[in-house]
């Protein structure tokens, strides 16, 4: 009996010990083919916890950056030496000068929690916890705001264990970079249900000769779906498996198109580059699906499913955007594409997509040489009111679309005069980086409700005026909105500046009617000039303001398109920006960088958690050690959560102290 109790108690221990070193992730990217990132929200709602597995028997660094720049960045280093685990939390100043090589400063307050550190015959891993906020001066809240990650790796130790300044070897360019996130409001991948019979639809691009280091692509390529005799639902889609290694490969859109002679012709072909002076424009505009590097892919939420229907659109554009780096060989684009997961087991609602904000065009300026200009595209409450159904309709993801110049975008919900919470935001957007973000909670947009995309530039380095448009030279301001019920009236709800709006920011009175080039008769002074020129030689610099009034309170041309481009009728009259009696307040509960933060993928639901005095009091602020462990599988396995494990570790942890007192007793 008593061989048997102790029996017991070794397989407690081992069930232990090995749980310790298990996980279930809910999300992972690779920043490098050598670099592996893993995390999920949790054990707290306020917490975040990650593991590093990287390829070296040398230090590993991992943290954040406001900018991707290394000057202002908060990051963690730590390395393995002699089964000991060095684990600091650091920062580099935001100082001027080059940052670089400069070497990060380890923090007086260590804020992020070593879990587990061992490395084997390959690889080192870290895994570690902290707060979303931790309340550090020195440390970069976690929000819902696009991240930028910065990682690095060297092959060597600092020599002898040492933790003092200057002991740090400075890493190759090749082993460290910048990969912008979403960590917090991101779609689980989640596995198609026991019911639902998945089929497999793959996009594959052809191979293709990369443009020269430091120049980029876009590649269009026309499919057809396939031979489907009724409508099935599109549940899931994923990168393909080579996109993870493939260098230089930027982004990937696929768009839904309208049959025509011209689209089903190209079906048949390997493609050509996107937007060639001698091509025609494709007729498809509707964006399903999203990829961008860092990027999982995305899983619809299991009410709903994007519509695949012989019946309607039987043609998909996929667009490429392929960027060679300045270092390193080039490599073609073969084998890059998507894979799609669709079923005919019809889930309860059509999903659809809807696009809102400014439409391309000319009258869309942006001035240059400015720090910040704000641009607004309006879904007016006229197109929802005839378009979306009784009940409104559930906004569940979002990709916010600008180019280059784009750094943060609003998507603005007001309901009669008043102006509720917004549906999404983000005040640290990267224009590189844009994949379909899901929200805490469907946001329901009813009947009437007016919606405004508000984006803000920066053109200080640009000496031209900017003008709206869809190449990458040229700027735009849309958000494109995954929702359910589908409407089949709305496909997107934009709007431009009124032409006179437009004069009148510019100083203009009255054009000459039929004049080509365009050329202005009033006011006296400017009699004579072509449009052009007063577009290219305007006085930014002193007349700035009075162009962003202007163009704020001017009046603006509704533009409500339907899915054959036509408009919505009695929806084009020119409207104002709508009279909000009870302005949206972002209330700050604290002085500690206030947030509201998602916690999509935790059980009972996705509440917004709204933090309040989350300083961790008592943090470690000494070097913590662990063993090594030279049996542990590299890649763990993915699954929506990983508190499990954590529930089952301190259930044995409970069993096993009470077992043991009743042993010895």
């Amino acid at each position: 009996m008593e061989l048997f109790l102790k029996l017991v108690v070794v397989f407690l221990v081992l069930c232990l010990v090995n749980l310790s070193y298990s996980a279930r992730w809910a999300h992972s990217v690779y920043l490098s083919p050598d670099y592996r990132l893993l995390w999920s929200l949790g054990p707290s709602p306020l917490e975040i916890t990650f593991e590093l597995q990287v390829r070296t028997m040398g230090y590993v660094g991992f943290g954040f950056s406001r900018d991707g720049r290394m000057a202002g960045s908060d990051m963690v280093i730590g390395w393995v030496d002699h089964k000991q685990v060095h684990f600091q939390d650091r920062h580099v100043k935001d100082s001027p000068g080059s940052a670089i090589d400069r070497e990060p400063e380890v923090d007086p307050s260590q804020d992020y929690q070593l879990l587990l550190g061992y490395e084997n015959s390959t690889h080192t891993v870290l895994r570690f916890r902290r707060r979303l906020n931790t309340c550090d001066h020195h440390d970069i809240p976690i929000t819902n705001d696009t991240m930028r990650i910065i990682w690095a790796y060297h092959k060597d130790e600092p020599v002898g264990g040492a933790v003092g300044p200057k002991s740090l070897p400075q890493h190759e360019i090749t082993n460290r970079g910048s990969q912008s996130l979403y960590l917090v409001q991101r779609a689980d991948q989640d596995a198609p249900r026991p019911e639902e019979t998945a089929r497999i639809w793959e996009l594959r691009n052809p191979a293709i000769e990369p443009p020269p280091p430091g120049d980029s692509i876009s590649w269009c390529r026309i499919f057809k779906i396939p031979t489907i005799t009724r409508k099935h639902h599109l549940i899931r889609y994923e990168p393909l498996q080579s996109i993870n290694g493939a260098s230089g490969l930027h982004h990937l859109v696929l768009y839904e198109c309208q049959d025509n002679n011209i689209i089903e012709k190209l079906a048949d072909t390997p493609g050509n580059r996107c937007y060639d002076t001698n091509s025609q424009p494709f007729s498809c505009n509707t964006v399903v699906a999203s990829w961008a590097r860092g990027s999982e892919g995305f899983s619809f939420p299991p009410e709903a499913g994007y519509p695949i229907d012989p019946q309607n659109s039987r043609y998909y554009l996929l667009e490429t955007h392929y960027q060679t780096p300045l270092e390193g060989s080039a490599r073609g684009i073969d084998g890059s594409g998507l894979r799609l997961y669709f079923t005919p087991e019809l889930r309860r609602h059509d999903a659809g997509v809807i696009s809102i904000g400014m439409d391309p065009n000319w009258r869309h300026i942006i001035p240059p040489g400015q720090q910040k200009v704000i641009s607004s595209g309006h879904c007016v409450s006229a197109c929802t009111k005839q378009a979306f159904p009784r009940n409104g309709i559930n906004m569940f993801a979002i990709v916010m679309k600008t180019h280059k110049i784009g750094k943060q975008v609003v998507l603005k919900h007001i309901r009669g005069n008043i102006e509720q919470p917004p549906i999404a935001s983000d005040d640290n957007l990267d224009s590189e980086y844009q994949e379909y973000r899901k929200l805490g909670a469907p946001v329901r947009i009813l009947p009437g409700d007016h919606l405004i995309t508000q984006c803000t530039y920066n053109s200080s380095g640009r000496s031209a005026i900017t003008l709206g448009g869809l190449n990458s030279r040229e700027e735009t301001c849309l958000v494109m909105g995954l929702y359910y019920p589908k409407q089949k009236s709305l496909a997107a709800c934009h709007s431009l500046p009124s032409l006179p709006t437009v004069l009148h920011s510019l100083g203009i009175q009255e054009l000459s009617p039929g004049s080509n080039p365009v050329r202005i008769t009033a006011p006296p002074e400017l009699a004579g000039m072509t449009l052009e020129n007063r577009l290219v030689s305007y006085d930014w610099d002193n007349q700035f303001q009075s162009f962003q009034d202007a163009t704020t309170k001017g009046s603006f041309k509704p533009l409500c398109w339907t899915w054959q481009s036509t408009l919505l009728p009695d929806t084009d009259k020119d409207s104002h920006y709508p009279n909000i009696s009870r302005p949206y307040i972002k209330h700050v509960i604290d002085q500690c960088n206030y947030r509201r933060y998602s916690t999509e993928g935790w059980p009972g639901g996705t509440p917004i958690i709204e933090l309040d005095g989350n300083h961790i009091e008592g943090a470690a602020r000494s070097k913590v050690s662990r063993s090594s462990s030279p049996v542990v599988e590299e890649s763990l396995g993915l699954s929506r959560l990983n508190t499990a494990p954590v529930v089952i570790v301190n259930s044995v942890v409970i069993f096993l102290s009470v077992f043991l007192v009743w042993f010895n007793r």
